[in-house]
């Protein structure tokens, strides 16, 4: 860790430099040894980044016969992310199913309790859950999921929604690192260049709705894993302390999402 720690304060971003092909060979390995017993993983394909790399990793560990996509398009999804998705799983040989979910969304809609973009958002995210778990649930399939630690470490994700997966493979890699290995693994470059999105409203991005762009949040969120004070990450990396804060804002304020349920000890 020191060594690590003494690169970051030399140069942040030599420290996402990884060796694509170990990296590989550590999550597809990972996959096999979870998905014993089972038939194989579904992925939700977005049409975006981190679906493909998850679909790419997945076919890598178990061959295309034990993996299956579903593309899950609500009413403010695009055509062409739909085509994007659907052009990836061909590119891989995966079966693939497209499952319009906007029925199932506005059915839930018309009772639910939320009226803002985000708690609709949050009830796009379920739905998609519940049919992936249901998709699984009939194939004897484990839900693998597409998240990456930049997500995870802000709590970037929907409780119960896309946080519901069996297994998070690409859980120790920074989204910078995921376009890395995106480029490793023959990811078309149009989804590579796809401006990240969650796709839970119309014209959402996620850099957007984080306020901050993912090179600088992963270089905020290492230095602040190594132990730099929050001053420290700011002038390490030349961004405001401001910058800093909110992203430590974000850390806190997503400890519920990240931690176990928690319960008083009662022995």
């Amino acid at each position: 860790m020191s060594s690590v720690k003494d690169l970051y304060a030399r140069d942040p971003v030599k420290c996402f430099k990884i060796d694509e092909a170990a990296v590989e060979e550590k999550i597809t390995g990972f996959i096999k040894e979870q998905v014993a017993g089972f038939n194989g993983v579904v992925v939700g394909l977005s049409g975006g980044l981190d679906s493909a790399v998850s679909l790419a990793l997945a076919v890598k560990a178990l061959g295309k016969g034990r993996v299956f996509g579903l593309i899950m398009p609500g009413s403010c999804t695009s055509q062409q992310d739909i085509k994007d998705a659907q052009e990836l799983a061909d590119s891989f040989g995966v079966e693939c199913r497209v499952v319009d979910i906007t029925s199932i969304y506005e059915s839930v809609r018309s009772v639910s309790f939320s009226d803002d973009r985000v708690g609709c958002g949050n009830i796009m995210a379920r739905v998609r859950m519940i049919v992936l778990r249901d998709f699984a649930h009939a194939k004897n399939l484990l839900v693998s999921g597409t998240g990456n630690k930049s997500e995870l470490m802000v709590g970037y994700f929907t409780k119960n929604g896309d946080s519901g997966v069996d297994i998070l493979p690409m859980g120790d890699l920074y989204k910078t690192q995921v376009r890395v290995m995106a480029e490793h693994l023959g990811v078309s470059r149009r989804i590579i260049r796809k401006a990240p999105s969650a796709g839970l409203w119309a014209g959402q991005t996620d850099e957007g709705e984080m306020g901050v762009t993912y090179e600088v949040l992963d270089m905020i969120l290492m230095g602040l894993e190594l132990g730099f004070t929050r001053s420290e990450v700011s002038k390490l990396i030349n961004v405001r302390e401001d910058t800093v804060n909110m992203v430590c804002g974000l850390i806190a304020r997503s400890k519920h999402k990240v931690e176990l349920i928690p319960f008083p000890w009662v022995r």
